[in-house]
């Protein structure tokens, strides 16, 4: 996990990219004005929550357009014990969300809860995730497990399992999980068009670590284990499960995501 989030009790790193990753502006700001609307203003809003009219006055913009010194949005928070919304002025807080066409300074959030009170591992955090997103090259998004094949060597225990990933943008990305005697299993993940067996697991709390632990199904998909023999099938779907679990859980704790 990104260092300093591993105590926050709210987010984890896959909790910012996924906030992150939909969002067309991210900016740090301090909360000037908190109007909670009625209940009758709000149907279908969760039990022990608010939804709050706030304006902020705009402290630093990580991506989006020019704001202007002032924005204003809704928001849904938690109450307290005594059904009360956090004391929000003068507050900072990063907001993510989306410009309202036509209305200057307006945003509508990316989600409900997608106001975050300021600390500094949420926003040296989503910086870097930010970075890594406007990257040409980045990591596409995962959403299948295509083929997985295993393919014994000549030596006992020497083989190598080639997993080929489904991606949104129907860009390459593939992994190799290696086996030789006396070495531990080791594996890497390709981004590109070359299969390459000297690629590297991707390093925690990237978001090529988020596309794979996130994005590959829990287990292989039956269809896709094309080895040979019964064999290398298990094999091929042992090195899956060792690639998940060097990867890690995809770790969530919003409470509305």
């Amino acid at each position: 996990m990104a260092a300093g989030l591993a105590s926050d009790p709210d987010f984890s790193y896959a909790d910012l990219v996924d906030l992150a990753l939909p969002a067309e502006v991210v900016v740090r700001a301090e909360v000037r004005k908190v109007v909670r609307l009625k209940p009758e203003e709000t149907p279908g809003l969760p039990a022990g929550r608010a939804r709050l009219y706030i304006e902020a006055r705009t402290v630093a913009l990580l991506i989006g357009p020019d704001l202007g010194e002032s924005i204003r949005f809704l928001a849904d928070v938690s109450l307290d014990q005594r059904g009360k919304p956090p004391k929000l002025g003068k507050v900072q807080v990063l907001v993510l969300a989306r410009s309202v066409p036509g209305r200057p300074g307006e945003l509508q959030l990316v989600a409900p809860d997608a106001m975050l009170m300021l600390t500094p591992a949420r926003e040296a955090t989503l910086r870097a995730i930010l970075t890594e997103t406007a990257s040409p090259d980045a990591p596409p998004a995962i959403n299948a497990l295509r083929e997985a094949l295993h393919v014994s060597g000549n030596l006992a225990g020497e083989g190598e399992t080639q997993l080929f990933l489904g991606t949104a943008t129907n860009a390459p990305v593939s992994i190799s999980v290696l086996r030789r005697p006396g070495q531990p299993t080791a594996w890497g993940v390709s981004f590109t068009e070359i299969v390459d067996s000297a690629a590297r697991p991707p390093l925690p709390s990237s978001l090529a670590w988020y596309r794979l632990a996130c994005g590959l199904p829990a287990r292989m998909p039956e269809r896709a284990n094309i080895s040979a023999t019964l064999a290398d099938r298990r094999i091929a779907a042992e090195d899956y499960a060792l690639v998940l679990a060097d990867l890690g859980p995809c770790t969530r704790k919003r409470a509305s995501p």
